[in-house]
């Protein structure tokens, strides 16, 4: 079968690394791909928003699958266009991409379907959001309703800097329209977890749980990004805490879907504060995590293929997937000033040095005349497998130490339990 996946980051490449490894896929490209896809992909030159482009090339290359990666052409329709013109897709629909699309709707579906969450409240004027801090307790959590490239959470200690928030994603619209609304929710203490789940038309089927690492920097300092570092799978996850998953979170999700006249195929993505063996849901995301991808699907057994066409189908259980028992760590190289001001175009070295047992995912890289350079804040991430996570962990940072670009920065305590 061809297949075509869309998206140039470090989920597209673990994507299409998995997809190669299938004797069922006879092709796969990738839109518009990076450096490191070409290894496992064709990399096709059209851009994620370029609808009519991907629709011309899927029916011109009689594409079988498509999987869609990133979150905002799921946000924008790209699933129900393909799915107009007979393409089998691999990610939710417009209606369920709104989940992600907006903070906003899904905290009042969490509300709506008594998914246990932090309280929030909304706000479309700035002056009143400044006003209302006084009603919550530091540290302020304030989020843009809209994408913001996993940037969007701004957490702040002191009331002053949540009224700067406020300007900042408002006033200053530090992510363009995404800050046109926004919420301030309580904060919640806790350590934080990752699952992924397979929704098939409406049925959730959990995935192995990971843990990211959001902030820029170690004892998580620093700014938000969109993932530093991951491992799998979460320790956390005690069969007791997958029950109260289950029949608090997942359950209920699968009723709001229904509610909501939502039919959804594709990745539910929940990220999770947990305590005392117990979780509140942080955030919907409408797709495979980025790091959370490069560790979960390098320990799936079987054909990537085959789960993805038995999502579609609805034919997929739990009994499906199998997972190795190693467990899996992967650490983000940066541009230095990520996830702020950043430069690209430098050259990449010592990505011939690295270990046949470890495997380095692209992000935001880009080939000329054979010579690898940074094209992006996320650069690369270089995952291992190992018995356990304290060798996994060795590995990586080992072959770290060969890999080598202007300003490279990256945490030192990813996975140091």
């Amino acid at each position: 079968m061809n297949v075509m996946v869309v998206g140039s980051g470090g989920r597209e490449h673990v994507i299409c690394w998995k997809l190669s490894q299938s004797k069922k896929v006879n092709k796969i490209y990738c839109i518009p791909g990076n450096a490191g896809i070409e290894d496992s992909a064709e990399c096709v030159d059209i851009k994620v928003d370029d609808f009519d482009k991907i629709i011309e090339f899927s029916q011109k290359n009689h594409i079988d699958l498509a999987v869609i990666g990133p979150e905002a052409p799921l946000v924008e329709g790209l699933t129900d266009i393909l799915i107009e013109k007979n393409v089998k897709v691999f990610g939710p629909v417009k209606k369920g991409a709104k989940l992600e699309g907006s903070k906003i709707y899904s905290k009042e579906f969490m509300e709506r379907y008594d998914i246990p969450t932090a309280k929030y409240k909304k706000f479309k004027d700035p002056l009143k959001a400044k006003k209302s801090l006084k009603e919550f307790k530091p540290p302020y959590v304030l989020k843009a309703d809209g994408l913001a490239a996993g940037k969007g959470v701004l957490i702040c200690s002191t009331e002053l800097e949540g009224k700067q928030a406020v300007e900042k994603l408002m006033e200053d619209k530090k992510f363009g329209d995404a800050g046109k609304n926004i919420i301030i929710e309580e904060f919640l203490d806790g350590i934080e977890g990752s699952l992924l789940c397979l929704v098939s038309k409406n049925k959730l089927i959990p995935m192995e749980s990971a843990r990211d690492y959001k902030k820029a920097k170690d004892n998580d300092l620093g700014l938000n990004t969109g993932g530093m570092g991951c491992f799998s799978p979460n320790p956390l996850f005690t069969e007791e805490l997958k029950k109260h998953i289950k029949k608090n979170i997942t359950e209920k999700i699968e009723i709001g879907l229904k509610e909501e006249g939502i039919v959804f195929t594709g990745i539910l993505f929940i990220g999770l504060m947990i305590k005392n063996n117990k979780a509140k849901v942080l955030e919907f995301n409408v797709r495979f995590g980025d790091p959370e991808a490069q560790v979960v699907l390098p320990r799936l057994d079987g054909d990537l293929s085959d789960i993805l066409l038995k999502t579609i189908s609805g034919e997929i259980s739990l009994d499906d997937l199998k997972w190795c028992e190693e467990k899996a760590v992967a650490v983000i190289l940066t541009s230095g000033g990520y996830p702020e001001k950043y430069e690209k175009g430098l050259e990449i070295k010592g990505l011939d040095t690295v270990d046949k047992d470890v495997t380095v995912f692209h992000s935001g890289t880009k080939k000329i005349n054979g010579k690898y350079y940074t094209d992006g804040g996320r650069v690369l991430a270089v995952t291992a497998l190992a018995e356990n996570l304290e060798k996994a962990r060795e590995k990586v940072y080992n072959n770290i130490i060969g890999i080598k670009f202007y300003n490279m920065q990256y945490r030192k305590d990813i996975a140091k339990l």
